[in-house]
């Protein structure tokens, strides 16, 4: 019996020696764990939002932008209107390595009741997805969907790209891609949009630029380890080629007008207000919502996609006339409870 249980102790510690091994060789073991975060998140935000959906909202699910299993993207539009739509593509957050197009499905039919024809676009994530197949499948996704505008019912001219935290990123690596020649051929992805189709962009809670995020602290370990995974590297900071994703040292005059927002207590806000100011000075037309410091309650990363709060309304609404200055939508869905 004795034997037997020293036997158990020992197979116990090596089980967990070799799970601490696992999590120090690799980002993987800690990025499933933020993963599952992520999706808890996800369904907690779309439940929310549920009520704001208005009625009238047409859902096309799961079409193909490429052959692979994740290469999918939803359309959402209003009901009775057969004239082509304004284009918003989101690209969903989730710190590169988790997220997914269902995690921002209500607020895409919220933007889409405002007369707008909304994509969620996927991406691969997860063990084996690393930079930049992302944003090469965002590209694809952007091309196919300009390509087959005709019968998708929307307008292939004056596209709105948008992106919440790490979709910010990705979203405005696209902008960069569409705008900026030589930057698309330094990263090795030829654009699937000629600059004049980019009209504008909408990035929300995200990170702009790898080299000056804050590494230390209680995020820490959360940054270095989906930037692992990610990048596919540990010495993320000095890989030359992941360095090109960072957004504010590479942006030009020829980057499309861009709104940027964050919340003041999310730790990823200095990081849009750095490229907000760099756009300015290059003559880039921008537009923000900041918050105060002292604002209260405190505003977290993806405060916007809360409707319950005066922030959040006033988010979605910003949003909304930055995209309408440039082109206005075409007629609202109807309000929910209403018949379209």
């Amino acid at each position: 019996m004795k034997r037997a249980s020293l036997w158990a102790a020992g197979i116990v510690a090596l089980l967990l020696l070799l799970l601490l091994l696992a999590f120090r060789l690799s980002p993987w073991p800690s990025a499933a764990v933020i993963t599952y975060m992520f999706s808890r998140g996800d369904d907690a935000s779309e439940a929310a939002l549920e009520k704001h959906v208005p009625a009238g909202i047409v859902a096309r699910r799961d079409l193909a932008y490429g052959p692979g299993r994740d290469e999918r993207f939803d359309l959402y539009h209003p009901a009775g209107s057969t004239a082509p739509r304004r284009m918003i593509i989101w690209v969903h957050g989730g710190a590169w390595i988790a997220g997914s197009k269902d995690g921002v499905a209500n607020y895409l039919k919220v933007l889409a009741g405002h007369g707008y024809a909304t994509v969620a676009v996927e991406y691969s994530t997860g063990f084996g997805s690393t930079y930049p197949r992302p944003v090469e499948q965002v590209n694809a996704a952007l091309g196919h969907l300009v390509r087959e505008a005709g019968a998708l019912g929307i307008a292939p001219g004056r596209i709105v790209l948008a992106g919440d935290s790490a979709g910010a990123q990705i979203a405005a690596q696209i902008a960069l891609l569409t705008t900026d020649p030589a930057y698309a051929r330094a990263v090795g992805i030829a654009p699937a949009l000629r600059p004049g189709q980019l009209s504008a962009l909408l990035l929300v809670s995200g990170a702009y630029d790898v080299g000056t995020i804050n590494l230390e602290g209680d995020y820490g370990w959360f940054l270095k380890t989906v930037l692992w995974a990610y990048s596919g590297t540990r010495n993320f900071l000095e890989d030359d080629r992941f360095r090109l994703a960072s957004i504010t040292p590479n942006v030009t005059p020829a980057f499309p007008r861009s709104f940027l927002s964050s919340g003041n207590a999310d730790p990823l806000a200095p990081q849009a207000v750095a490229l907000a100011e760099k756009l300015r000075s290059i003559g880039v037309e921008t537009d923000t919502l900041f918050f105060p410091a002292d604002y209260r309650p405190p505003l977290p990363h993806e405060y916007q996609f809360n409707l319950d709060t005066a922030a959040g309304r006033q988010a979605l609404a910003a949003m909304l006339a930055f995209i309408e200055e440039d082109a206005p939508a075409s007629p609202p869905a109807a309000a929910p409870g209403q018949a379209p």
